[in-house]
């Protein structure tokens, strides 16, 4: 078998577990592999180090399957990597119907993405290597998974740095387009064909249940409070009494206002309803995903607690903020003086206000697409995910939560939170993070890999400096 010597004056990133190898690390090639071949991998001084599939046109030139001697990428091979997948997802989520099966580098198969929706399968094949083993890939996962179907969703900008085209594609069985699957008790309808990636994003299925501490123990403020009162039928019971005396009957008087921006399907807003939420605004600029979250929420019955809004988050964001800054000026118009003693002019309150919006919310979930999906673009993203996060954290009421992601593995954890601090020193907030979080189970992590370490989340305590 062909072999790749690395150069002697690479940084040792191979035998600290890192599956790649790139071009520049090669210092001579033996024998004359073809593209998506094995090789193995040795370092300057001969001794074998791994094997893994040479691709001669990407930047990664080796991506790393063994770190024995490996003769062929068979089916075989692929059965006995499916079934250790399948292992580690029952250990770690059992019982669940849907979740990702197959995490590239991190469950050794780099380039391969497998998503389980029921008996339905989702694959992503990322590189040459793959790409090569369609036939094999598939064989194995009806082998090891039995499912109705397998639909391929290899449409993904990333190929074409490996030379492929983009495709998709019914690879095996039948597939609907619309399956129904289950996350934390809820139900969820996912298109596979046309919605974003393979069609939902488990990475956060351990973060939104993390929500539910923040869903109820609001009723207080609107001042309602449990009470021994004298029941319709004689007997005294204890139920939720507002300021006036009255009884409460509205099921969900104790939960949150919530705000869910970039709401994709509308996880997010699901749970919330689930945890006891009062009330949820579910936002996205995709009329089309909100048709989906639409959906989604009228399958779990929580219609009657959730409006929707297709806007632009950031132009959303910074509407209700200037709202709230009007209001504010209208309401100390006239209370004090100028600069030069005399009184200030009362606010023409028969003037509509200028800025829409001016809603404030107990809960601000943002959990946005990358935004900086190379090097060059953090700049960038470090003012976006400050804009978001400012204008977010000024709609948070007095002690209340922001629930605030980032899927961008450029955008490392103390540049996130660091940014999030400026946006809080902006805002004259002072922010007490409560939890602080990564990828779900299925999204497992080499250590000395760091690029799988993209998923940063987070949830702090709003307050003010001043009134």
């Amino acid at each position: 078998m062909a072999s790749v010597i690395l150069e002697r004056s690479r940084k040792k990133r191979l035998e600290q577990g890192h599956p790649w190898v790139y071009g520049s690390e090669v210092a001579s090639v033996e024998g004359e592999p073809q593209a998506g071949s094995l090789v193995d991998i040795m370092n300057h001084q001969g001794r074998f180090l791994a094997s893994g599939y040479y691709n001669p046109a990407s930047q990664i030139r080796v991506r790393v399957v063994s770190h024995q001697h490996l003769e062929e990428m068979d089916t075989a091979f692929f059965v006995e990597r499916f079934t250790n997948c399948l292992r580690h997802r029952n250990r770690f989520l059992p019982g669940a119907d849907a979740y990702r099966l197959v995490y590239g580098e991190a469950d050794f198969l780099p380039g391969l993405i497998v998503d389980r929706f029921g008996d339905v399968l989702v694959v992503q094949l990322l590189t040459l290597g793959m790409d090569k083993r369609r036939a094999e890939i598939v064989e194995a996962l009806v082998q090891v998974m039995a499912p109705r179907g397998i639909y391929e969703r290899s449409d993904v900008s990333v190929r074409e740095l490996e030379g492929l085209e983009q495709v998709t594609g019914l690879l095996y069985g039948e597939c609907p387009r619309h399956v129904t699957v289950t996350e934390n008790g809820l139900k969820l309808i996912v298109d596979i064909v046309e919605g974003q990636k393979t069609g939902y994003f488990f990475d956060q299925r351990e973060n939104r249940a993390s929500i539910a501490p923040l869903m109820t123990g609001w009723g207080e403020r609107s001042g309602i409070t449990l009470q021994e009162v004298d029941a319709e039928d004689g007997s005294r019971q204890v139920l939720p009494v507002n300021k006036s005396g009255k009884t409460v009957t509205f099921p969900y008087w104790d939960g949150a206002t919530v705000l869910e921006c970039f709401s994709h399907t509308g996880s997010f807003t699901l749970h919330a309803c689930k945890y006891g939420a009062k009330k949820v605004t579910c936002l996205d600029v995709s009329a089309h995903a909100i048709e989906s979250a639409k959906t989604n929420v009228e399958l779990n019955g929580f219609s009657d607690r959730v409006e929707f809004v297709v806007d632009d988050a950031f132009q959303y964001l910074r509407n209700q903020v200037k709202g709230l800054e009007e209001r504010s000026e209208r309401a100390t118009a006239g209370a004090g003086q100028d600069a030069s003693g005399a009184k200030t002019a009362k606010a023409d309150t028969a003037k509509p206000m200028t800025a829409g919006g001016g809603r404030t919310f107990d809960v601000v979930i943002l959990d946005p697409p990358a935004f900086a999906k190379t090097r060059s673009a953090v700049a960038g993203a470090c003012r976006g995910y400050k804009d978001i996060n400012l204008h977010g954290m000024k709609l948070v009421n007095e002690g209340g939560y922001l629930v605030t992601a980032s899927c961008s593995y450029h955008m490392q954890p103390d540049l996130f939170l660091e940014t999030i601090g400026e946006a809080a020193k902006d805002a004259g907030k002072v922010l007490r993070l409560v939890e602080w979080r990564a990828a779900g189970k299925d999204h497992p992590q080499i250590l000395g890999v760091d690029e799988g370490h993209y998923l940063k989340f987070a949830i702090f305590e709003v307050r003010s400096k001043s009134n």
